[in-house]
């Protein structure tokens, strides 16, 4: 196995368990799960779903800007969602953050995040570099 190489940024949460951020070997990028947490305050940000699903995209992104990577790079996605009535929200504010092709993406409705929030999300990216 290859080295893997630990990535972490102030921009986005700082892990709240046994994890990182996102770790790189060869190729791929593996982020974690991310919250709708303001990196700042790490407190759920205020303003329903939309604010939550925006803020995780955010949360991502950089964290694949420390990686020196972009979206463009991300080649799966999964969505955990505590309601999944939310589902077309998440795709409306997706395509606010990523272009044609869009990455794989698997939805699926959970019983309970941490935190009690709405969504988290996780990424796979693969990079050239």
């Amino acid at each position: 196995m290859n080295k893997k190489i630990k990535i972490s940024t102030s921009n986005a949460p700082s892990a709240i368990g046994a994890y990182s951020q996102a770790i790189k070997v060869d190729k791929l990028i593996f982020i974690s799960g991310q919250i709708p947490l303001n990196p700042k305050t790490m407190e759920v940000v205020d303003g329903g779903v939309d604010s939550q699903i925006k803020q995780v995209l955010l949360n991502l992104k950089a964290i694949i800007d420390e990686a020196g990577a972009n979206l463009e790079q991300v080649v799966k996605i999964n969505v955990y969602l505590d309601d999944m009535s939310n589902f077309q929200v998440v795709n409306e504010q997706m395509k606010l953050f990523f272009e044609e092709p869009y990455p794989a993406r698997a939805a699926v409705e959970v019983s309970r995040l941490p935190k009690d929030v709405q969504i988290e999300m996780d990424a796979i990216l693969f990079i050239d570099n």
